[in-house]
């Protein structure tokens, strides 16, 4: 595979730069810098300066608002991104929802949705795991009873990321008791201000308030915000956790941890001005780490080839999954072996106005909060152990 840019595509990476260097919002690189909670307006702060440039969508149908980037132009822009820490937006609305809403949705769904979610008027959440199904997201039990032109819709959802901030959800809901697992579930899209609709925090180990428990009691959902069949939702479920999966590798960003780990590992790490990068055992780990990257950075740039080739995500998004929550986790391990006992345990509050940080060098305050936030990406998109068990039927025909 050929990885030289272009002129063109050099041209491209220059222009990237220069606008994630003058338009990228002061005040949110400040709180990144601080490790400080991101709020809503610091996403929306972000998606407007992307808006008014049009790249706020580039895995967008042009018709849509998408940018028709080639594979090397997305590969190019994650890479820059990554390197500046730049803001992921919340991928539930541009990323997952929305593919879902132009593969399948009504026009009038397209219409209602897909402009507002690009110009950041609507903020989207996903309710798919339950208490008791999470992995076996098939044994939901979330019901919905049709009634007239209405769906009456009852149970709780858990682990629902950024809830809390919500317009508008989509949901998956038990139609038909009676079926199979997979099949009598329908795939809906409910108002998060609808009457008895209740969102609870659930604060993490890291201390943060990133996810949620939602609850529905007799929620009356309009039978025009289902997508697709009665029924027949567990297909559209499959294509998006599939865009979902794709995303979650994050091999840019890994690899900015991994820089970022050499410098901590260069640092001096006591009196006698001794530094961790010249302890042979943990340079054999971080050089294993780089060759698992490289290695993975090869399957995602096929597997932006062939969507670019019309086709959709296949078994390869597993795959990317799988190894790429697998290396995030591991640079998160050795940043907080290479801190020390610098990587004390965090606690909510620090950086906040009046609550100075923990003593030791700047690069150790989040070590310990990243570390125990990252442990879930193995988990959500549908847990590692069942990727592998796709891999074994797609493609080894197990």
């Amino acid at each position: 595979m050929n990885l030289e840019f272009t002129p063109e595509e050099n041209a491209f990476r220059d222009e990237v730069r220069d606008f994630l260097e003058t338009r990228y919002p002061k005040e949110v690189a400040e709180r990144q810098a601080a490790g400080l909670e991101l709020r809503k307006e610091d996403y929306f702060a972000w998606q407007k300066v992307l808006l008014e440039k049009g790249w706020v969508t580039p895995n967008w149908p042009k018709e849509w608002g998408g940018t028709e980037w080639t594979p090397t132009q997305k590969y190019i822009w994650s890479e820059e991104t990554a390197k500046v820490d730049a803001l992921q937006l919340p991928a539930f609305g541009v990323s997952m929802v929305a593919p879902v809403l132009w593969t399948f949705g009504t026009q009038a769904q397209k219409d209602r949705f897909l402009t507002a979610t690009r110009n950041g008027d609507i903020w989207w959440c996903q309710g798919y795991s339950e208490p008791g199904s999470g992995s076996d997201l098939a044994s939901l039990k979330t019901r919905a009873v049709r009634e007239g032109d209405f769906y009456i819709v009852n149970g709780q959802k858990t682990w629902t990321t950024l809830a809390q901030y919500a317009d508008w959800g989509f949901f998956l809901v038990r139609t038909d008791p009676d079926a199979k697992k997979q099949e009598g579930i329908s795939f809906l899209l409910i108002d998060m201000k609808s009457p008895g609709v209740t969102v609870r925090p659930i604060i993490t180990m890291d201390g943060a308030h990133e996810v949620n428990e939602v609850f529905l009691d007799n929620v009356k959902v309009p039978v025009d915000q289902r997508v697709y069949e009665e029924n027949k939702g567990w297909t559209v479920a499959k294509f998006l956790l599939s865009h979902e999966r794709s995303g979650i590798a994050g091999i840019a960003r890994s690899k900015r941890g991994v820089d970022r780990l050499r410098k901590i590992a260069r640092a001096e790490f006591s009196d006698s001005g001794e530094k961790l990068i010249e302890d042979p055992q943990f340079r054999r780990k971080l050089a294993d780490l780089e060759i698992d990257i490289t290695a993975l950075e090869y399957t995602e740039l096929r597997s932006l080839a062939s969507e670019s080739a019309g086709k959709g995500p296949g078994p390869e998004a597993s795959m990317l999954k799988i190894k790429g929550t697998e290396i995030q986790q591991r640079v998160t391990e050795l940043v907080l072996e290479a801190v020390g006992h610098y990587g004390s345990p965090y606690f909510r509050g620090f950086g906040e106005a009046g609550n100075a940080y923990p003593i030791g060098p700047d690069y150790a305050h989040q070590a310990a909060p990243r570390y125990f936030n990252v442990r879930k990406t193995s988990i959500y998109g549908g847990s590692n152990e069942i990727q592998r068990n796709i891999i074994a039927k797609m493609v080894l025909g197990l």
